[in-house]
Formats: structure tokens, sequence, C-alpha cells
């Protein structure tokens, strides 16, 4: 096993979302560690209209404003949880949303940002957690770099759709549907 650096998270945003393709998300339930790929990601960096960092600091994305390597939570359509990794320098504003992963020794829907969540248990309590420490409920390791990525519009947002920004390893089963 081995934990993705500080220095990983501290890259530009759109080589970490591809970069954490192919990542093993690790989240610790009871004495099991339930381990995922990372299948498909989206960036968003504090320039970009469809980022919450856009306007600045928010009591709802101040984790965003961390350095790189945290755990950013939200919540959306008062339902579902969204998990993203903060990236780059403290006070940037950047985050790589993890869209899909692929359970590798356990069973679960996780097709999607929020139906991830859901199977994982991950809500707001995770919100600010250090990615980069074993200590923490959840953290990602290194894994195996895809054969192939595809690079594609990002989905599910109503600014800045043409960015290229979403990443998926290609063939995938586990790729969230439009």
């Amino acid at each position: 096993m081995t934990l993705l650096n500080k220095h990983f998270y501290l890259q530009d945003t759109v080589t970490v979302a591809r970069e954490l393709l192919g990542a093993v998300l690790c989240k610790k339930d009871g004495d099991n560690i339930l381990k995922s790929t990372i299948c498909e990601t989206e960036a968003y960096t504090q320039d970009d209209p469809a980022c919450h960092a856009y306007k600045g600091k928010t009591p709802r994305c101040d984790v965003m404003f961390k350095e790189g390597g945290f755990c950013y939570v939200y919540f959306i359509y008062g339902m579902h949880y969204c998990m993203n990794v903060v990236t780059e320098q403290k006070n940037r504003g950047c985050a790589v949303l993890i869209r899909s992963i692929e359970p590798l020794n356990w069973i679960a829907d996780t097709s999607g940002p929020s139906k991830l969540c859901r199977a994982l248990g991950i809500t707001k309590d995770f919100n600010g957690i250090d990615l980069r420490s074993i200590k923490s409920p959840l953290w990602i390791e290194k894994g195996v770099s895809p054969a192939e990525i595809v690079s594609a519009p990002r989905i599910g947002i109503s600014s800045a759709i043409d960015y290229p920004w979403r990443f998926y390893i290609k063939n995938c089963k586990w790729v969230s549907k439009k």
C-alpha cells in the first residue's frame, strides 16, 4: 500500500483529475477496509464558473481553500452527497469530483457521485478529513494506471459545460450515465 502524498494533490487540478483514475479509494468499515478503483473524475478550479469556489470562500466551500489532499463533501438537491478531493496550494479553491468507483472487495452500485457516497456512507461528517493519512476513515492509495483514458465535457452542470475536464477509464462499466 502506498498512500498518495501531499505533492500529488498539490499538482494542477486537471492533472490530478486524470491521475486519480486507477487509484484506490479506501474506507474503514469497522474491522474491514472497503477498496474501490476510481473510474471517473471531474476537475473544478476557482476560475471556473461551475466551481463552488468561483465566487470566493463561503461556509459551504471553505474546505476547498485548504491545501490539496483534503476531502470536500457537499449536499445537493436536498438529498445527495458528493465527494471531492481538494487540490493545489492553500487558498486556491480547487477540487476534483469523484464521479464513479469500481468496488474491489465489496458489492454496490457506485456508478455516480451520489451513489458512491450512499454506498460508502460518505456524509458531511467526512468534509475536511485528511485523505493523506491512514488514520483517517477515508484515504487514497496508488493504483494501476489505466490503459486508456477518455476526456469529455463535464455533465450535470449548467455553466462551463464545454470544459473537457471529465475523465474516465475507457470501457469501464462503472462510469456514470448522463
